[in-house]
C-alpha cells in the first residue's frame, strides 16, 4: 500500500517518506532517514536514523539497516544516463553503518541483487549490477566493483577489493586486504594483493557441517587444480568423474567452467 502514517508502523516524525513509498507492517524508521519514491519496504524491517533509501528499490522482510547507509543510489558509472534500473534486497539481512549499495545499469542486468541472511558490516560497498547470494558475510570496508557475483556462504575479509565482472564461488573465504582481479572457484581460500589461492576453506566448511570425507575430497580436488601443474582444461577433465558422483566437486567444476576472467592462481 502507499505510505500513510498508521499504528502498524513505528516511523519517527522526523523521518521524510515519499507519499508513493510502500511500507509494510511493523516497519521501524528512525529520525532523519529519507525514503524516496519507488521504494517498497517489507514487513518487520528496521531502518535506523540518517539512512537514505532511493528507488526503484525493493527491500524484503525483517532486514536491519543501520545509520548513515545509502541504499539504492544511482551508480557513478559514466555509462549510466538515468535509466530506470533498480535494487532488490531479500529478507533477514543486516546492513551495518555506512554501507553503500548502488542500483544496476541497463548495460548489464538493470538490477543489483542482495539475497537473504547476509551480513554487510560497516562501510561495505556493493557496486552496480552485482549479485550477492545468501548467508554471505562482508567484513568492514570490503568493496565490490560493478558486475560482481558472490556465491552463497562466501566470506570477504576486511578491506577486500573485488574487480568488476569477477565471480567468487560459494563457500569461498578471502583474507584481510585481498585484491581480487580474477575469478575465485567455489570453496577456495585466497589472500594477498594480488590474491592467490591458498587452500580449500576447510575450517569454514567444517563449521557448516561438511564431513571430514567431503572436506578431504575437496582438498584433493584443490591439489588437482593448483598443485599438479595442469592446465585448467586438463584439471577439469581430471575431476570430471568425481563430479558425476559428488555434488560438491560438481559445484567446484561448474565454478571453473563459468570463469570468464581466468581463476586466481
Amino acid at each position: 500500500m502507499t505510505y500513510m502514517p498508521n499504528d502498524r508502523h513505528a516511523v519517527d516524525s522526523r523521518a521524510i517518506i515519499d507519499s508513493s513509498a510502500k511500507i509494510g507492517d511493523d516497519v521501524e524508521i528512525g529520525p532523519w532517514s529519507i525514503i524516496g519514491p519507488d521504494v517498497e519496504i517489507g514487513d518487520g524491517t528496521q531502518i535506523a536514523s540518517h539512512v537514505v533509501v532511493k528507488g526503484p528499490t525493493l527491500i524484503g522482510n525483517n532486514n536491519r539497516i543501520m545509520q548513515f547507509s545509502s541504499i539504492g543510489e544511482a551508480t557513478p558509472d559514466l555509462k549510466y544516463d538515468g535509466e530506470p534500473t533498480r535494487l532488490v534486497i531479500g529478507d533477514n539481512n543486516v546492513i551495518r553503518e555506512g554501507v553503500t549499495i548502488h542500483r544496476g545499469t541497463v548495460q548489464d542486468r538493470s538490477e543489483t541483487t542482495i539475497g537473504d541472511n547476509n551480513l554487510l558490516m560497516a562501510y561495505v560497498h556493493i557496486g552496480h549490477d552485482s549479485v550477492i547470494g545468501n548467508h554471505c558475510i562482508l567484513v568492514n570496508n570490503a568493496a565490490l566493483a560493478g558486475h560482481v557475483y558472490l556465491g552463497d556462504w562466501a566470506i570477504l575479509g576486511g578491506f577486500t577489493l573485488v574487480h568488476q565482472h569477477c565471480h567468487i564461488g560459494a563457500h569461498c573465504f578471502t583474507g584481510m586486504g585481498s585484491a581480487i582481479g580474477k575469478d575465485v572457484p567455489a570453496f577456495v581460500m585466497v589472500s594477498g594483493a594480488p590474491a592467490a589461492a591458498r587452500s580449500i576453506n576447510a575450517e569454514g566448511l567444517k563449521r557448516r557441517g561438511f564431513s571430514k570425507d567431503e572436506v578431504a575430497e575437496l582438498v584433493r580436488a584443490f591439489k588437482t587444480i593448483y598443485r599438479r601443474g595442469l592446465t585448467l582444461d586438463s584439471a577439469m577433465e581430471s575431476l570430471q568423474e568425481s563430479s558425476e558422483t559428488s555434488e560438491h566437486i560438481r559445484m567446484l567444476v561448474d565454478s571453473l567452467k563459468c570463469s570468464n576472467r581466468g581463476i586466481v592462481r
